[in-house]
């Protein structure tokens, strides 16, 4: 990884939508960049922004949280924040946490000027769904889909961090989402978990990174 590229450029009618175009990942350590560039834009009275993921290969959820803390100013201000291009990757766990009853997701920057081409003017009724802030979409991840860690049955052996740790045991590369989706199969017992609720998982057992799967693996 490389860090994170960033430019910004006007377009639509009368320059009236701004991009910034995002290249790299987002994360805890790069999003200030972002940040920085997003407030720039509202500092300046833009409001119509398109944010183009399609060179990002990685957003955390330090990164998401920009998208979702800035979105209510937005709309109240009469505009709105798109995302477009979003690789599969980055758009499952998009999809996964349930950002796209939050925000609007676009294949390409066309369709998001002539979405917004479309709809500039007052706020609607249907933007107060961006009144959910960072904490509720965590949880959106789980309670809200019951994709919390189910409770274990009383002395069942299986239980859902042993289930994991197994998984892990056979392929150590394996993927948050991957995992996820294992985890809800007929073999597993259809267990849903958010993608945040699995990392904590992972982390408390110590699997979220490659040294503590090779320890798994060699039966330490």
């Amino acid at each position: 990884m490389e860090g994170i590229q960033l430019s910004v450029e006007k377009t639509g009618t009368k320059n009236s939508v701004s991009i910034i175009k995002v290249g790299g990942y987002i994360d805890t350590t790069t999003s200030s960049e972002l940040e920085h560039a997003l407030s720039t834009l509202l500092k300046a009275g833009s409001y119509n922004i398109i944010i183009d993921l399609g060179n990002v290969d990685y957003v955390s959820s330090a990164g998401w949280g920009i998208f979702i803390s800035e979105i209510k100013g937005i709309r109240e201000k009469g505009g709105d924040l798109k995302l477009v291009r979003m690789i599969p990757e980055v758009y499952e766990v998009f999809e996964l946490l349930e950002f796209h009853y939050i925000l609007k997701a676009c294949d390409s920057i066309d369709e998001a000027i002539k979405d917004f081409e479309r709809t500039l003017g007052p706020v609607t009724e249907g933007s107060k769904v961006a009144e959910v802030d960072m904490e509720a979409a965590h949880s959106r991840g789980g309670s809200e889909r019951r994709e919390s860690a189910p409770r274990p049955e009383s002395g069942r052996a299986d239980n859902l961090e042993e289930k994991i740790r197994k998984i892990i045991g056979q392929d150590p590369e394996i993927g948050t989402i991957q995992l996820i989706r294992t985890l809800n199969t007929p073999e597993h017992g259809n267990i849903r978990l958010g993608w945040f609720a699995m990392r904590k998982l992972l982390k408390k057992s110590g699997l979220d990174s490659k040294k503590g799967r090779a320890l798994l693996s060699s039966g330490r």
